[in-house]
């Protein structure tokens, strides 16, 4: 019977270690992120959402992604949707096609790709200098209540 109760006390210790590890890694991360990064990973959800509109489900994930990381990034308001939903228009307008692509895999448009891209360029960095605040700081140090 004590090896039976030091059993079930082992198998419950690695439950609770278990539990709590899980926990830690199943919420978001983006609270501790910088305000940098969340805001380019921001631009990245919307160039994602407006890419692939005609998929609700990706379009629906990406969206609520986008609300998500607003909580969690401190930027421009008035001046930032309308300069994102432009550069996410420039890069989605990009033609990638590609003749060896296209011969196999018809109406390919790499919307993914520009994504990435815009994700990855200058232009993002310059975006995101001159509308976030304090890009350095996050929200779990520096807003969240205690």
């Amino acid at each position: 019977m004590a090896h039976l109760r030091k059993t079930i006390v082992a198998l419950s210790a690695a439950a609770m270690t278990s539990a709590s590890a899980l926990s830690a890694t199943s919420s978001p991360e983006g609270m501790y992120r910088t305000f940098e990064a969340n805001y380019k990973d921001m631009a990245l959800a919307t160039c994602i959402d407006t890419a692939y509109a005609n998929n609700a489900d990706v379009s629906k994930d990406a969206g609520s992604s986008v609300t998500a990381m607003r909580e969690w990034t401190y930027y421009d308001l008035e001046k930032s949707p309308e300069l994102i939903t432009a550069l996410v228009a420039k890069y989605l307008a990009r033609d990638y096609t590609h003749p060896l692509v296209e011969s196999e895999i018809k109406g390919v448009k790499f919307d993914f790709l520009k994504c990435l891209d815009l994700y990855h360029s200058q232009e993002l960095d310059a975006l995101t200098k001159k509308l976030v605040d304090h890009p350095t700081r996050t929200y779990m140090k520096n807003v969240k209540p205690h």
